[in-house]
């Protein structure tokens, strides 16, 4: 029910807040309750929305098939599934310091609002932006306790790049959104315009990476990892079309991991060398 590819977007951000907030290589424990806790949030958040989402996903043709509608998995057994994924991502914020555990009902909070924000606003992209936003801000929290002006300005980064790849697509779905009345940018824009709004995101993204370049005062490395994850994103765009949506699961998942990976990568080898 829960693609892995989809935790390889937040997890790697994860890993480099906790690599730029302890300038290398955090304690061993703080690693560990990290990645217990982006796991356990990332399984509630995509089980709670399979949850909400199954009589949807149960009329839309390209989400029939999913474990839920299906009958593989009964709701009984998807609910119980994420109690104990959210479960266990306090449980992680608790074990990690004070201040993890009082902020962590605010991600909580924002993957509930995700789950049915396409109900009532075509916002609901920039929701699934601060959702995986949050990853590195968290991680820095857990390895110092504090907040930092230049980590909130890479989960702004994160927030662009995800919101602009969860319009290009959403853009599959244009027609169904239209037909159940669900919101989101491609319905309102149409393809193309929509296509253009994600490009935009993107930049920003790219800017704001780049900014953290400076903020951070990197390296070369890390610049490279940088140009790298701007030429993924060129290429990503590169191969959807209005005309031609075919290539889309290869431009969102494949070349999405690419991105998230390669940063933390690059973060990391510029920080140790």
């Amino acid at each position: 029910m829960i693609k892995v590819e989809h935790t390889l977007f937040a997890l790697p951000f994860a890993f480099t807040g906790m690599f730029l907030a302890a300038k290398g290589i955090p304690s061993f424990m703080t690693i560990f309750w990290v990645v217990v806790a982006v796991l356990g949030a990332r399984s509630g958040a995509m089980g709670f929305n399979r949850v909400a989402d199954a009589k949807i996903d149960a009329r839309n043709p390209r989400t029939a098939g999913r474990d839920i509608p299906a009958g593989r998995i009964s709701m009984k057994e998807a609910t119980l599934y994420t109690f104990i994924s959210f479960g266990v991502y306090f449980f992680a914020a608790y074990m990690l310091n004070p201040l993890c555990l009082i902020l962590s009902p605010v991600p909580f909070l924002v993957f509930i609002l995700y789950s049915y924000t396409k109900r009532f606003t075509a916002l609901c992209h920039i929701v699934l932006g601060v959702a995986l936003g949050i990853a590195p801000i968290g991680a820095w929290v857990a390895v110092t306790g504090s907040l930092n002006f230049g980590i909130i300005m890479l989960g702004l980064a994160v927030l662009f790049w995800v919101s602009g790849f969860d319009i290009v697509y959403a853009c599959q779905d244009i027609d169904f959104d239209r037909d159940e009345g669900l919101f989101s940018i491609p319905r309102y824009l149409g393809l193309r315009n929509s296509l253009y709004l994600a490009r935009v995101f993107h930049v920003i993204a790219f800017l704001i990476f780049l900014y953290t370049w400076s903020y951070f005062d990197l390296g070369f490395i890390y610049l490279v990892g940088i140009l790298l994850t701007g030429g993924f994103m060129v290429y990503q765009h590169s191969i959807i079309k209005p005309e031609d949506l075919s290539r889309l699961d290869m431009a969102f998942f494949g070349l999405n991991a690419y991105i998230s990976v390669s940063i933390c990568v690059f973060t990391f080898v510029d920080l140790i060398i």
